[in-house]
């Protein structure tokens, strides 16, 4: 009797989670954004973030995840009218921390940071990294999103580091998201030009990374990497032809199909009263269209 009792309740935690299953959408759509807020100290960041902080705050909440670096000085002023439930917990034990939180409108899991193993020069002042999370768009339906900042500069010990800093990531993605969808949004500091850059790395592997900008502007072809930088773009910095150093990556899986469907350099929304950026970085903007396969 026992072991009948025991099929018919199996039997019924299966069909009640096929049920659920059944139920689920089978489609969405995910807007996301990579903000570098520099938020160094007044008189150390290329911004003004004392002034500027504020007004970044109530504009994330027109985004559903958003990847945010160089949160370090103002991160109360950042989150004081942001109105997604799931946000990363600030942590400055070292130095002003890593700058690197994200906020989302979906719940998301496993959160960790990964701190660099190799920097160089100003760089080593702050422990910068890599986040982890798990975006879940669906019960037992997840993407691994990861918030980078990499080693700045283009002196050689600069390169090296920041071509250390890829392939610890890249790594990274190969023994812990393997089979998963995934979304790498941030400030790379790379650029497809440079050649003593390896963002490539990320494409070519076993990862098979793919970059919005590169699919949806550029039509799948890479630029020539030649050392000619894509900055001169008609004299609009938010030309999306331009190349810049902040991107948005992705995969699909088995899962899962991700679809980009929009990028954008935003503008008018982080412009000041007087026209003027409100940080060093442009944030950028790229929309999916996913669809459950199970």
């Amino acid at each position: 009797m026992k072991h009948t009792l025991l099929i018919f309740a199996t039997l019924f935690a299966f069909a009640g989670c096929t049920d659920e299953n059944n139920s689920l959408p089978k489609e969405g759509t995910l807007n996301v954004l990579t903000y570098n807020v520099a938020g160094l100290p007044e008189g150390f960041s290329s911004s003004s973030p004392e002034k500027n902080t504020p007004l970044i705050s109530p504009l994330l909440n027109n985004f559903d995840v958003v990847n945010v670096q160089e949160d370090f000085f103002y991160h109360n002023e950042l989150v004081k009218d942001v109105k997604h439930p799931h946000q990363s917990k600030y942590e400055a034990k070292i130095s002003l921390g890593d700058g690197l939180n994200t906020f989302s409108k979906i719940p998301f899991r496993s959160f960790k940071r990964v701190q660099w193993n190799d920097c160089n020069g100003a760089d080593c002042f702050t422990p910068k990294g890599f986040t982890y999370c798990q975006l879940l768009l669906a019960p037992n339906i997840y993407v691994d999103l990861n918030n980078v900042h990499t080693n700045a500069g283009v002196a050689p010990e600069d390169l090296a580091a920041r071509r250390s800093n890829i392939s610890q990531l890249n790594d990274f993605i190969l023994r812990n998201s393997r089979g998963n969808a995934v979304i790498i949004m941030g400030d790379l500091n790379v650029r497809y030009t440079r050649i003593g850059d390896n963002i490539r790395t990320l494409l070519n592997s076993e990862n098979k990374m793919q970059d919005v900008w590169v699919e949806l502007i550029r039509e799948n072809t890479l630029p020539t990497q030649d050392d000619v930088a894509l900055t001169d773009c008609g004299g609009a910095d938010t030309n999306p032809q331009c190349e810049v150093v902040d991107k948005v990556l992705y995969r699909s899986s088995k899962f899962i199909t991700l679809t980009p469907v929009e990028y954008q350099v935003k503008t008018n929304e982080f412009l000041d009263e007087d026209g003027n950026w409100l940080s060093d970085h442009r944030p950028i903007f790229a929309s999916f269209r996913y669809t459950f396969l199970r």
